[in-house]
């Protein structure tokens, strides 16, 4: 049996700047953290020649054309196994759609699974890249590539997105001082509501697409923020980093009316009046968690308690994608 797994990840600056429709034309910078929590993949040869593939549902076929699960079945392709006798289940520490990056997770714990059944080696950047294949140019779908190079490489990285489709990857470049205590101050709170990213995300590809100057506009701020973002935790300056959360979630809250709503905006403030410094809602928007960064973290904590959400712990991931069993 291969097991592989591949962290989540929390955006902290830049979001929506690694969408092709934008990098193609302006490139695009966004930071981004994997976390301690994970997409699992487990594989096993079985005795017939059937495939059987685990998730949500149970699929039994004999081909992989067959497969309704669009990422595996195009994954099995990529990789070249053609008449697969395979078990293929997958399980997560936290739900899809939640804002986390769980298909780019799956994606590339998918590939790092199958690549180690051929007993092949595969680097980050090549298993990224693959992954975004699948995802963006063989399955259509109107999503970045922040979620598929931060599972693989782990981290907390600073992501340049090249007009040409090159992908630059550096570590940010903080103290172990700051490192920890950014760690320590990031509290993510579940919403209880989930969506789908691809449906928000549409919205501002197709706007990018058709040159919006509205969305370019927001876009370009974005990544102007990321790159503020980015000076303030490397001078240790976590304060100024929740400040410019702040400013990047009421700007981000433009972006599309499905954004947010009512409720969250709701549970937003009330942090804000409870000892969060600044906020913003992680990935694509409409649901999922809730990202604070406080000063005050105990009367946080009890703050949105009394709200019922569900505090999610978690510590940065410096691994990526790997084997974890063979």
């Amino acid at each position: 049996m291969i097991i592989a797994r591949s962290p989540l990840r929390i955006t902290l600056g830049g979001g929506g700047t690694d969408l092709p429709s934008y990098y193609q034309e302006h490139s695009g910078f966004l930071i981004a953290a994997a976390i301690d929590k994970y997409v699992y993949i487990t594989l096993h040869q079985t005795f017939h020649q059937e495939l059987i593939v685990k998730y949500s549902k149970l699929e039994k076929v004999q081909t992989i054309e067959e497969l309704e699960h669009p990422i595996v079945r195009e994954a099995l392709k990529a990789v070249g196994i053609e008449q697969p006798s395979l078990e293929i289940t997958s399980m997560a520490d936290i739900p899809a759609g939640t804002g986390l990056g769980s298909s780019g997770s799956f994606t590339t714990a998918l590939l790092k699974t199958l690549h180690a059944y051929r007993k092949v080696m595969i680097q980050p950047a090549e298993l990224a890249e693959q992954a975004c294949d699948i995802e963006l140019n063989r399955l259509h779908e109107p999503i970045g590539k922040q979620d598929q190079y931060i599972a693989a490489f782990g981290g907390v990285n600073c992501f340049k997105f090249m007009p040409d489709g090159r992908v630059d990857v550096s570590p940010l470049r903080v103290s172990e001082e700051t490192l920890l205590n950014l760690e320590d101050n990031l509290l993510l709170f579940y919403t209880g509501q989930t969506r789908s990213a691809s449906k928000i995300l549409k919205h501002q590809d197709e706007q990018s697409k058709a040159r919006d100057k509205t969305m370019i506009e927001n876009l370009h701020f974005m990544k102007d923020l990321a790159k503020e973002s980015q000076k303030a935790l490397e001078s240790g300056d976590i304060g100024e980093f929740a400040r410019l959360m702040d400013i990047h979630w009421q700007r981000k809250r433009e972006r599309s009316a499905e954004m947010s709503n009512s409720e969250i905006n709701h549970f937003y403030e009330h942090g804000k009046a409870n000892g969060a410094l600044g906020g913003k809602l992680i990935g694509a928007g409409g649901g999922g968690f809730l990202m604070f960064c406080s000063e005050d973290k105990s009367r946080l904590r009890h703050a949105m308690r009394e709200k019922g959400l569900k505090e999610v712990r978690f510590r940065f991931d410096f691994h990526g994608t790997q084997v974890i069993a063979q």
